[in-house]
């Protein structure tokens, strides 16, 4: 197997320091590096992050175990992951869990007490809806049977039991259940279309400049477009590794989300040209920081909401 094309435009960016860099975020570069120049060298990898060969091999190791990389003689390579492809929830829920956590926290705090709030399908809206479990009188709009159950499974917070206090009332829309646990299609689209929210969470599977938001699933593309046309204010929560994919259809515009919540292993370049397209980008976690803007564009009326 040969390496795709490793010449950019413009020198690569410079790695100081990366002896200091926990593993997470370690691998969170080389992933980045890989999927930038289409191929990486054992050897490039060590002199650039300052650490040994042994390193570097378990690093790929891991990322391998992921499936983000395929490993190749003296290095690895991106994995050419089919546009059509959906992965399920529960192989999706290994992934990244330490990142959707930092993301779910940050982006929970943007539900105000008393809204009325609409989660899509996802591992990541997943774990924004437990944070949202102590936001007291939500109104919650799913299409997500994973999402409904936290809600539904929630203890109750006295020992005597009874309901929570102030505790969410759930609507789960009804439709044709996808591999990821969501409800999309007519049945899914008509009952979102007479509702009206506060704010989306919305999951993806894939964040592009040229590709927008994206997912593998047609029925899927349709239903998030209804949550977006719906929602006043629209906060996209995606990992660093939802970077750069393009799955078969393309539902929005970047310039139609309000604020999107990553982590902190997406790369300086990235957030940079991200933050030319997007009203409001979010860094959650250590050593996260502020992209963007998130004022005037997270309080802008939708026509028709």
């Amino acid at each position: 197997m040969t390496y795709g094309p490793t010449t950019t435009e413009g020198p690569a960016p410079a790695v100081s320091d990366n002896q200091n860099l926990l593993a997470e975020q370690r691998r969170a570069l080389i992933l980045d590096e890989v999927r930038r120049r289409g191929g990486v060298r054992v050897n490039e990898l060590t002199r650039r992050l300052n650490v040994s060969d042994m390193t570097v091999r378990r690093d790929l190791d891991a990322l391998a175990r992921q499936g983000v990389v395929e490993k190749v003689h003296g290095g690895a390579v991106p994995v050419a992951e089919a546009r059509t492809h959906e992965p399920g929830f529960e192989a999706k829920s290994a992934l990244e869990p330490g990142a959707k956590e930092d993301i779910a926290r940050v982006a929970a705090a943007m539900a105000a007490p008393g809204s009325a709030i609409a989660l899509s399908g996802g591992t990541t809206t997943y774990a924004v809806a437990r944070w949202l479990l102590d936001v007291p009188d939500l109104t919650v709009v799913t299409n997500s049977v994973r999402v409904a159950d936290v809600f539904h499974s929630a203890p109750a917070p006295e020992p005597g039991g009874g309901p929570r206090p102030g505790a969410a009332t759930v609507v789960l829309t009804g439709g044709v259940r996808t591999p990821s646990d969501a409800l999309v299609g007519p049945v899914a689209d008509q009952a979102i279309g007479m509702l009206h929210f506060d704010v989306l969470f919305l999951g993806v599977h894939g964040v592009s400049v040229e590709a927008g938001l994206s997912t593998p699933n047609l029925a899927e593309a349709e239903t998030n477009r209804r949550l977006i046309r719906s929602a006043r204010r629209v906060v996209v929560v995606a990992d660093h590794t939802k970077w750069g994919k393009v799955a078969l259809s393309s539902f929005a515009r970047l310039e139609e989300v309000d604020t999107l919540v990553t982590d902190a292993g997406v790369s300086e370049g990235v957030r940079a040209a991200m933050a030319e397209h997007l009203p409001g980008l979010v860094v959650a976690g250590r050593e996260a920081g502020l992209a963007g803007a998130a004022g005037p564009a997270d309080e802008r009326r939708r026509d028709g909401a």
